[in-house]
């Protein structure tokens, strides 16, 4: 995925509201997809200062942990989604030690998706990790395209 694609995803990607009951269908939603998919990777939704929903699906390892951790900071961090911060950092020569940041509390690899609310910004973040990047990404994506008004 380019920059671009991943601009005109976040500008789609724009919920009407996000609650904590919001919050478990779409870690419900996720968890399902991944059990169909066989996916083995963690699960987390969480805003700046709490953690909304978490899930080790079968197969993930504790690193996943790590890593859901990581990309969610980032996330939340640069109000864009890790894979999309981690294409701009390559485009512009930058990295996370540019930014000021460690890699042992951000990652920049793909997974983490801030949720963003019309009208309020990015209010929290949805991460999977176990997955190749992009993947990671996509699954997200595909869960928070349910909650999208139809029509």
């Amino acid at each position: 995925m380019d920059i671009t694609e991943l601009e005109a995803e976040a500008a789609r990607l724009i919920l009407p509201e996000f609650t904590e009951e919001t919050s478990l269908r779409l870690g419900l939603t996720l968890m399902n997809m991944a059990k169909l998919d066989r996916a083995p990777v963690v699960i987390d939704i969480r805003t700046a200062d709490r953690t909304l929903f978490h899930i080790a699906m079968p197969g993930s390892a504790p690193v996943n942990d790590r890593w859901a951790r990581r990309k969610s900071n980032t996330a939340l961090h640069f109000h864009l989604a890790s894979l999309h911060v981690g294409r701009n950092m390559a485009a512009k020569g930058d990295s996370l030690a540019t930014h000021g940041l460690s890699e042992s509390e951000f990652a920049i690899h793909g997974g983490a998706v801030p949720i963003c609310v019309a009208g309020a910004g990015v209010v929290a973040c949805a991460t999977v990790s176990g997955l190749p990047q992009v993947e990671d990404h996509r699954l997200v994506v595909r869960a928070l395209e349910t909650l999208l008004p139809q029509g």
